[in-house]
């Protein structure tokens, strides 16, 4: 049998090359051996060659592509074929996910050296009516005695500077600076006590507020399936105006008064007690929404030895009092609408216990049960600024009917 010629070979290698058979119809069928066919040869050999290099390199190219579209944590599907080895992947992010803020905690964690500021403002409106019966019936239709009928609007707002820094990307720290101005009206008029009229009775006051310490640590690292919690501590002081300190519109004695209103003439800006706040927060991303909500409990300690000035000069000893716990439950859902705003919506609930003086507890102090609808809003100005809007309805008689809250925190 006779070797196979050259041409033969050629054919035979760029059978699965579509590329090299141009240059091979354009060769001569019968032309002979010689000087220039060897020449022809050799460039079809390097034009193979470089194809065959520029396909290894395309190769290569769609591989690096696959593996960085890998989610984090999973390994590529194993090929035999070469592979570009040492490719920097993204860093997994501890933080949780982001939300439109709506409670007093927030979801994101500073991140480690960063600084945030973050100026706030509230508005609060409450009102309430109150029908007080003082005396006896000797016929359902027939009251003796007096009828107090009162209705009372109260508006607060408040300003706050609030600071935040990250000490680890699980771990910050916050204070919070208010200031408060208050206004209270009261409209009243006594039945059966010969009043004909309205009587309207307003106070104002306004300063500093207790200022607020918390800490906030990371507990895990949450996934698809596991939420993220986080544990925080709230310390708050009695730096506002104490309500033991203004003086309350009696004639005599409160406890006895006969004359007065027995309501205070200048308003309080602060609790007038310390108080520490557990808390925890957990978030769960489902996407494309985020579900979050948490549990706080908040107590106040005791205050011992209080007395209270009174409109004539005189002091009025209230002994010991301690006001009772909080309970907090909060639950919600975030959705974001672009990677600039997202929006959330949530209810919260809390708890108020009764109030203690001298370890009794104070007649008429009943449990409250305070709840209110949140809607917040979030838009992302830049990397370092955004603003949220929080709006609120109360769902109880003795929660602000409206709150309206804005924010704007600036990282740096």
């Amino acid at each position: 049998m006779s070797k196979p010629s050259s041409r033969r070979l050629l054919l035979l290698a760029c059978t699965a090359w579509g590329p090299c058979a141009a240059p091979i119809a354009r060769a001569q069928p019968d032309a002979p051996p010689g000087p220039s066919s060897a020449t022809q040869l050799e460039q079809l050999q390097q034009q193979l060659a470089e194809q065959a290099r520029q396909l290894q390199a395309l190769k290569q190219a769609v591989e690096a592509q696959q593996e960085s579209r890998q989610p984090s944590g999973q390994r590529p599907p194993p090929d035999e074929g070469p592979r570009r080895v040492n490719m920097a992947r993204p860093q997994e992010s501890t933080a949780p996910p982001a939300v439109a803020p709506l409670f007093e905690q927030p979801g994101i964690l500073t991140p480690k050296g960063q600084f945030v500021l973050e100026p706030s403002l509230q508005y609060l409106y409450a009102s309430s009516n109150r029908v007080a019966l003082v005396g006896y019936t000797i016929i359902p239709a027939l009251l003796i005695g007096l009828v107090d009928v009162r209705e009372v609007k109260r508006n607060t707002v408040t300003a706050a500077l609030t600071g935040r820094y990250g000490l680890s990307n699980r771990l910050e720290i916050e204070a919070r600076v208010p200031y408060v101005y208050r206004s209270d009206s009261t409209i009243s008029r006594e039945y059966g006590g010969g009043a004909s009229t309205d009587t309207a009775f307003s106070s104002k006051g306004q300063a500093l507020g207790d200022i607020e310490l918390a800490l906030r640590y990371q507990l895990n690292q949450g996934s698809a399936t596991v939420p993220y919690l986080i544990g925080s501590l709230r310390a708050k002081s009695r730096s506002g105006k104490d309500p033991f300190e203004v003086v309350t519109d009696c004639a005599t004695r409160c406890t006895g008064a006969t004359s007065g209103t027995g309501l205070p003439r200048d308003l309080p800006t602060g609790s007038g007690f310390y108080s520490i706040q557990p808390a925890l927060t957990w978030l769960f991303p489902s996407d494309p929404a985020v579900f979050f909500g948490g549990a706080s409990y908040t107590y106040n300690f005791k205050r011992q030895h209080i007395s209270r000035e009174v409109l004539s000069g005189e002091r009025e000893f209230l002994g010991d009092i301690q006001p009772g716990g909080v309970i907090g439950l909060n639950f919600g859902m975030g959705m974001a609408l672009n990677d600039r705003a997202s929006y959330s919506m949530g209810v919260e609930l809390n708890s108020v216990a009764t109030t203690r003086q001298n370890g009794e507890v104070v007649a008429g102090s009943v449990r409250t049960q305070l709840a209110s609808l949140l809607l917040g809003y979030a838009y992302r100005y830049s990397d370092k600024t955004s603003l949220n809007l929080s709006v609120g309805a109360g769902l109880t008689r003795d929660t602000p009917d409206l709150s309206i809250s804005i924010r704007i925190p600036k990282s740096f």
